[in-house]
């Protein structure tokens, strides 16, 4: 599994990315490998944001929460 964790207009930090990669693997015995997962992590004024794009056997899932 390729997780990514891009950072915008946020500090990045090792318990951000541990978080994430934590709840992927949460998903991850419902999809057949090989699984990429790209994360964008986002703050525009008082607004935190959480995208998340996974794409395994040809298949896209996206997701995102303000």
């Amino acid at each position: 599994m390729n997780v990514a964790v891009m950072f915008r207009h946020i500090d990045s930090s090792d318990a951000l990315r541990n978080y994430v990669t934590e709840k992927v693997e949460r998903v991850r015995k419902y999809l057949i490998e090989p699984i990429e997962v790209h994360w964008v992590l986002s703050v525009e004024k008082f607004r935190h944001i959480a995208d998340v794009t996974i794409v395994a056997n040809g298949i896209t899932i996206k997701g995102e929460e303000q």
